[in-house]
């Protein structure tokens, strides 16, 4: 992760090239996308865009995704963001383009997903009197941006697309905004280059933890019996895979990962305790509880977390590093606060950690975990039903470690996130915060774009959020975007229809979706597609689809019934969760 107001990843510039010249906005937007390192924008062109439009193809560098709606354009530089580390880029015109890209930059926010998006302005003259599709995008995304700018002058460009990708990048991440007006992007100035570095007062994060703080830390694990590690989003953003590790191997220190922090952590690994929460194991939520030193790093406690938080780890002491000190005591009480950049802290954390054997400890957590596998062999007993949870397993063993994995919102995600088995960093990426329907196909189109043709990228899809932005199966097909997309098609809205059952006495309503003919539909848009009804089908589908030279999709018709399992209910405690069994017996 950058670290520095001059930001890292720096390309080689081209000193020919970037000479002083007089150049028009859009000209100068494209050089320092070009200098900052930028291959690909995810856009939609719209009036007052066209001047820019109007030069991009002077500039074969940047490649330019045609998406279908601008929402998806948010989305997908978000999943290049995510799965690769870098800034994603996306771009819409004023008025419904840039509100049209809300929604996406929200999501980025909560996520903390480095993004820049770019939003074309009604002329300067006509900025507050009520323009054809102006609208005050600034005002409307301040509340969803690290930070944003209308840019009223030309020669402010290049100084401002700076300050934009270095906040964006470093500290804590996240989405930035700049607005320019049509008349910015036609004006012409002297272009003295892109600048190599930008001072801005006020915006200095820490990057390095304080090195008392962290031998108090070290102290306080080094005399743990119980400890736990909660590792959140915080730990992949700061590349702090291989730290993370040696902590846990060093300390013998089982490790939970919040949705986000998934894949910050192999999920087969045996300090892994996988998730915690809402849906997470019975075994990960009562190592928590009954730990008495929990260390989180990167992780906000989110209320999906913790459950109620006068029962959350109420027996432990709290170390919490994390580079945001906004976030350290904003839910739960912090014994020993961290600030600075994971990787950073744990490089130095890790000098202090004793080598350490907690075999007691591990072994009473094995216990609480024979439930979660008598659980889930419960789940896969069913013979005669294609459930989700076995082909989601049956993904993990046919993929291995080579994949990344997107997911939309509501079942199909938790499904992923309990059952298949991440390897390596940045692999699994997923709406948390925000909980966006609609986010898996565009921010797999994001991440297969930035990753390339080597890494295999699957959306997981229920079928309500697939169809909120399906009309992304073009830009697969315009762009040759070699997408794999898994639909868990069961008929309804799931998550909702489940909360109905366990929390409003099964009254159901406006739950029951009709879904397209997704074998027609993807013959419409020349997609190679199939439909699985049968157990023993799966993996060979999987192995085909995944295998074929272009996008795919693959329709699994699963039991409209099945639903997400450890469940706790609304403000309970974590260790309350429901079971299969709970609801049976209230139903």
């Amino acid at each position: 992760m950058a670290t520095s107001a001059t930001g890292t990843h720096a390309p080689q510039l081209d000193e020919k090239r970037f000479t002083p010249r007089e150049l028009n906005g859009a000209r100068i937007l494209c050089e320092c996308l070009i200098a900052q390192g930028v291959d690909t924008i995810f856009g939609y062109p719209g009036g007052v865009l066209l001047p820019l439009y109007d030069v991009l193809a002077e500039y074969p560098e940047i490649r330019h995704i045609l998406v279908r709606h601008e929402q998806a354009a948010a989305h997908a530089a978000d999943g290049y963001a995510r799965a690769t580390g870098r800034v994603g880029v996306c771009m819409g015109t004023s008025g419904p383009g840039a509100t049209n890209l809300v929604t996406g930059i929200a999501t980025a926010m909560l996520d903390s997903a480095p993004v820049v998006a770019i939003t074309g302005q009604v002329s300067k003259a006509l900025i507050g009197k009520d323009g054809f599709q102006e609208t005050d995008i600034t005002g409307i995304t301040l509340p969803i941006t690290k930070h944003n700018w209308l840019v009223m002058e030309t020669a402010d460009l290049a100084e401002t697309v700076k300050k934009a990708f270095v906040i964006a990048s470093t500290g804590r991440p996240g989405p930035v905004l700049i607005d320019i007006p049509k008349d910015v992007f036609q004006g012409k100035t002297f272009f003295k280059g892109y600048p190599s570095e930008v001072k801005m007062r006020g915006y200095n994060p820490t990057v390095y933890g304080h090195v008392r703080q962290i031998k108090q830390a070290a102290k306080m694990i080094n005399e743990a019996e119980r400890p736990v590690i909660l590792s959140g989003w915080g730990v992949t953003i700061s590349g702090a895979f291989d730290e993370l590790m040696e902590l846990a191997e060093r300390g013998d220190i089982p490790v939970i990962n919040t949705l986000q922090g998934l894949s910050s952590f192999p999920t087969a690994h045996p300090l892994s305790l996988g998730m915690p929460g809402m849906h997470g194991g019975i075994h990960a939520n009562h190592a928590i509880n009954d730990s008495d030193v929990l260390i989180a790093i990167g992780t906000r406690f989110d209320d999906r977390v913790t459950g109620n938080l006068k029962s959350f780890a109420k027996n432990s002491k709290i170390i919490h590093i994390d580079i945001d000190p906004a976030e350290i005591g904003k839910n739960v009480p912090v014994h020993i606060p961290v600030v600075g950049d994971v990787k950073n802290v744990l490089q130095v954390l890790n000098k202090y950690v004793d080598k350490r054997q907690h075999s007691e400890w591990r072994e009473k957590i094995a216990e609480w975990k024979v439930k979660d596998v008598k659980r889930r062999e419960n789940e896969m007993s069913r013979r005669g039903r294609l459930r989700p949870q076995y082909i989601v397993q049956q993904m993990s063993e046919v993929l291995g470690g080579d994949a990344v994995i997107t997911v939309d919102v509501g079942q199909n995600q938790m499904w992923v996130a309990q059952h298949f088995n991440f390897q390596k960093s940045r692999s699994f990426v997923s709406s948390g915060g925000l909980g966006t329907m609609g986010f898996g196909l565009p921010s797999a189109m994001g991440a297969k774009i930035g990753l390339g043709e080597k890494t295999p990228v699957w959306a997981v899809c229920g079928d309500g959020g697939f169809q909120m932005t399906l009309q992304e199966l073009a830009t697969l097909i315009q762009d040759d975007i070699r997408v794999k997309i898994a639909i868990f098609n069961n008929g309804v809205l799931g998550m909702i229809r489940q909360w109905q059952q366990v929390f409003y006495d099964n009254r159901q309503h406006s739950t029951p979706l009709i879904s397209p003919d997704y074998l027609k539909l993807a013959d419409a848009y020349g997609i190679r597609a199939w439909r699985v009804t049968e157990r023993e089908d799966v993996a060979r589908v999987i192995a085909e689809a995944n295998e074929w030279p272009g996008p795919t999709i693959v329709e699994f018709v699963i039991p409209e019934v099945d639903n997400v399992f450890p469940m706790v209910p609304p403000g309970g405690s974590n260790l309350d969760a429901l079971s299969a069994e709970d609801v049976d017996k209230q139903h």
